[in-house]
């Protein structure tokens, strides 16, 4: 995820570059933010596909987020153990009305321990259709907390609704937003009590929309506060464990997310 992060900078930066040459007036300013979230999930179907034949799907799972909030007060310089955001915005006019946005969110998904769900396929080489209940020892558990992590590219539009006195700059926005982009997990999965942190893997997509207010307290820094929803599907999410490998997930499923973050915009 590093890398990752390096490549988009990069990227960034050369976008900078390339927008300081007036003949091509492809942006007009930018912005950098940072924050957290917290997510509610829909019931998910699970498909689970093991390489000892195993072939099987959970029915309306429940799962919740694990926002880790505890933990950076406890460690402040580990501000990405949370569940967090970066934004990178690019202006399209000179109003600062119109952009495309970089947007990483660091979600947690956690399928929750104990609750009964129908199982329907082969555990075993036997047919299966009844309920169990989810135990790590006994059956599995399943998460993505080291990130469910959607990245996307979104369209962003925002209006003015309040300026300050000599009405020279913007002190409240509305800003709504809407785009797509990639799953690149990280799944924790237990199978009969054989544990796995899975690798990051690029493994589905996602669509959402997103609405809320940027307040500017100083000129140029704001305060941003949405509300966003959207369809995140999983093709083939890693579920290998240390003695089994080649195993694959697969589910969908709809989230409400909450979000606060810092940021920074600047004009070029």
């Amino acid at each position: 995820m590093k890398r990752l992060l390096v490549c988009l900078i990069a990227c960034f930066i050369s976008a900078y570059v390339n927008a300081q040459d007036e003949k091509h007036h492809l942006f007009y300013g930018a912005y950098l933010q940072w924050g957290y979230n917290g997510e509610v999930y829909t019931h998910s179907n699970i498909h689970f596909k093991m390489s000892n034949g195993d072939n099987f799907i959970l029915h309306h799972a429940k799962a919740h987020d694990k926002a880790d909030y505890d933990d950076i007060i406890e460690e402040p310089g580990e501000i990405s153990i949370p569940q967090y955001n970066y934004r990178i915005g690019l202006y399209l006019n000179k109003d600062f009305t119109k952009g495309l946005e970089l947007n990483f969110d660091h979600a947690k998904y956690v399928v929750t321990d104990g609750q009964t769900v129908n199982v329907t396929g082969t555990i075993n080489k036997q047919h299966v259709d009844g309920d169990s209940v989810l135990n790590p020892e006994t059956f599995l558990h399943f998460e993505h907390t080291d990130g469910a992590n959607w990245l996307h590219i979104n369209y962003f539009e925002q209006r003015t609704l309040a300026e300050n006195k000599a009405r020279t700059r913007s002190l409240l926005t509305l800003i709504y937003k809407a785009g797509a982009g990639i799953n690149i997990p990280r799944t924790d999965f237990t199978y009969h009590g054989d544990r796995l942190n899975n690798n990051f893997h690029i493994a589905g997509y996602n669509i959402g929309i997103e609405g809320g207010f940027r307040f500017f307290p100083l000129k140029n820094f704001f305060i941003e506060s949405t509300a966003k929803t959207g369809y995140v599907r999983y093709t083939d999410a890693l579920a290998n464990t240390t003695n089994t490998k080649g195993n694959k997930a697969s589910q969908g499923f709809g989230y409400i997310e909450g979000i606060v973050t810092l940021g920074y915009q600047f004009r070029f």
